[in-house]
């Protein structure tokens, strides 16, 4: 399990899932609610290394960090999921807000800081611009101008960025939080079973975070115009009431789509609909 920024949204993604984990204040080793599996709490940034080796069997990482050191992993799912949003997080090359620069090309030369060294020189070796990068060891956002010309740094909405009044030249990479395993472990009967598991449970919450479940009770004669506010939707549930005249329908959609037909299904003389949340959905 990832340590840091995306250990709290981790646990509550398991917890949707099915797998109740409790930190301790004091360990790196939380308690789950499965005997087979040991959680560990290990950063992102070295997890692909220890996944790799042997050493861990899967982990939740960012799909950068594999890139950053040449993991070879197997990645099991992707889970568009980080700290505060469910976009993925941008490696941003970042200047400034008064600096000259005003592309890639105009570093050539010039020294850029970054936590992502292999990231960022690969990306301007792709590009043909000679510049220095040196690692970072943290507060990178802090060493323009003083210190180096320009940095590459993670992102997720900016704002932290423009609260340091630096301004994105251009984006170095986009990432997602991915699902990976070591090669012995997908090789695994037992183990490859279990992680697929994993997988589908934690693929399924990604989507009932986003989806929620409608029923709702519609006359029979008139259930059609009910259906055709849903015509988005595969093959609603439609059930007889006691009631000959009157149906029940359930469905399952995605919530922002409920706010825009409420309305509609109101006027088609739907009653008594209920909205409510979904832990899962699996596909």
């Amino acid at each position: 399990m990832p340590a840091g920024s995306l250990q709290q949204a981790t646990i509550d993604l398991l917890g949707r899932a099915g797998w109740r984990v409790t930190p301790s204040r004091r360990s790196y080793f939380p308690t789950i609610d499965d005997a087979e599996i040991e959680p560990v709490l290990i950063r992102p940034q070295e997890m692909p290394r220890y996944v790799e080796a042997g050493s861990l069997d899967a982990g939740v990482c960012g799909r950068d960090w594999v890139i950053e050191n040449d993991a070879d992993v197997e990645e099991i799912c992707a889970l568009a999921y980080s700290k505060a949003t469910v976009r993925p997080v941008r490696w941003v090359l970042a200047v400034p807000e008064d600096s000259p620069v005003k592309t890639p090309e105009d570093l050539a030369g010039k020294r850029v800081a970054t936590e992502g060294v292999r990231i960022v020189r690969e990306y301007f070796k792709k590009k043909g611009v000679d510049v220095e990068v040196e690692f970072s060891w943290g507060a990178t956002e802090a060493k323009v101008p003083r210190f180096v010309d320009a940095i590459v740094d993670i992102t997720e909405t900016g704002s932290s960025l423009r609260a340091n009044k630096l301004r994105i030249v251009d984006t170095v990479l986009e990432s997602v939080t991915v699902l990976v395993a070591s090669r012995a472990a997908a090789s695994d009967g037992w183990k490859r079973a279990k992680i697929d598991t994993l997988a589908m449970m934690l693929e399924g919450a990604m989507v009932g975070r986003e989806m929620v479940g409608l029923k709702l009770n519609a006359p029979a004669i008139g259930v059609e115009k009910v259906l055709a506010c849903l015509k988005a939707l595969r093959q609603p549930t439609v059930s007889p009431l006691s009631d000959k005249e009157w149906v029940a329908v359930e469905t399952v959609m995605s919530e922002s789509e409920v706010r825009e037909i409420m309305p509609a299904l109101k006027a088609a003389g739907a009653e008594g609909i209920i909205e409510y949340p979904l832990n899962k959905v699996i596909p």
